[in-house]
């Protein structure tokens, strides 16, 4: 599922997670902050995943927001950037909340490929999996977009070959057009693991084809793996909603 011109931006997060509290993490994001971001910011969110700690940095989560472009994000911005802290008074509470769960992260501002999929398209597409591949890719400097196309016409088909579609290709932006992310929605553990044998020595001549297509452009990968979060809508095919929040100020 492909649309033809997706003009959103995306605010792509990795969250650290205190102790435990992964799950209470996911949550309080997804139930007590989407639905309101959504009536005051026109904010969706686009997944949220655990990070699968076997295979990158733990405990860890990724959230990908979709904002209404550059100009939507600007209006959240000047809503948010208003308080001492540069933090929205009025969200002084839920800050508080989210800080017994997390302790910080990293966040990139990421622009679509135009064909890439928005959320809406995704959920009415049945868009999933039993996990994802969150692939970060380091280019040369200018880079981006040549990458991009080359993974449209190359890795889509190739990658295919094991069930993974490719649910969200992006460029990172304020940086030096260097850096592309890509998510790919995995059917089985079965199909993940044929995937990761086709990158052996002995592997799948196509997976060996492709890094030869890339290797001009791409000068580092990696890859870690993702699972849904309860509420993120790739497993619910929707946003979450009101009556998804819970009581969080007590």
């Amino acid at each position: 599922m492909t649309t033809s011109s997706n003009d959103r931006i995306y605010i792509h997060e990795v969250i650290d997670i205190r102790g435990h509290h992964r799950a209470d993490y996911v949550h309080h994001m997804a139930a007590n902050w989407s639905p309101l971001a959504q009536e005051t910011r026109d904010q969706k969110l686009f997944g949220m995943w655990s990070v699968l700690g076997t295979t990158g940095p733990w405990p860890k989560v990724v959230n990908i927001w979709e904002e209404r472009g550059f100009a939507g994000l600007a209006s959240s911005f000047a809503g948010e950037a208003v308080g001492p802290g540069a933090q929205d008074p009025a969200l002084e509470r839920w800050w508080a909340k989210a800080n017994e769960f997390r302790s910080g992260g990293f966040d990139r501002l990421v622009t679509p490929a135009p064909w890439s999929p928005t959320i809406d398209e995704l959920c009415a597409s049945g868009a999933g999996g039993a996990a994802y591949a969150h692939e970060t890719i380091a280019v040369r400097p200018g880079a981006n977009w040549d990458f991009l196309d080359l993974v449209r016409e190359r890795a889509v088909p190739v990658y295919a070959e094991y069930g993974f579609a490719l649910v969200g290709a992006f460029a990172t932006t304020m940086v030096d057009d260097d850096e592309c992310i890509l998510v790919w929605s995995i059917p089985t553990w079965d199909a993940w693991a044929r995937f990761e044998e086709g990158h052996l020595p002995a592997g799948a001549p196509a997976l060996r084809d492709w890094r030869a297509w890339s290797s001009d452009l791409v000068t580092a990968r990696h890859r870690i793996l993702l699972v849904d979060a309860p509420l993120s809508p790739f497993r619910t095919g929707r946003q979450p909603t009101r009556a998804d929040r819970t009581d969080w100020t007590e």
